[in-house]
């Protein structure tokens, strides 16, 4: 993956870190959270197809708008700050290099293959 993709997620990152940080909230909430999306992976033991569809599910950008716009419009604060957790988790994914999973192979994501070729 480019270095310029790369370098743009990490600004994402630490965007999102910022606001949660101004947002008042507890950084137990944060460390508590972070990683959640990540039990998605679980999915996999479902198959490729089941895992990859969990997985993109919740590592795409639509669940993350969804809530904001929810928590806006509900004003939900508690529902600001696990959008900025999960905003701030896929776009540090992102600068990782993990992207959206296919079909075929956990390994092999919208950003290029994972891993060693």
């Amino acid at each position: 993956m480019s270095l310029l993709l790369r370098l743009e997620h990490l600004a994402l990152t630490v965007l999102f870190v910022v606001l949660y940080a101004a947002s008042g909230m507890s950084w137990w909430l944060f460390a508590a959270l972070f990683l959640a999306p990540d039990l998605a992976f679980a999915a996999y033991l479902f198959g490729p197809r089941i895992g990859a569809m969990i997985y993109n599910a919740v590592h795409s950008w639509i669940g993350v708008v969804l809530l904001a716009a929810i928590s806006w419009a509900a004003d939900l604060p508690a529902g600001y700050a696990i959008c900025l957790i999960w905003a701030a988790h896929i776009a540090f994914d992102r600068t990782l290099g993990y992207g959206l999973k296919y079909q075929t192979d956990f390994k092999d994501t919208h950003l290029g293959r994972i891993g060693r070729s």
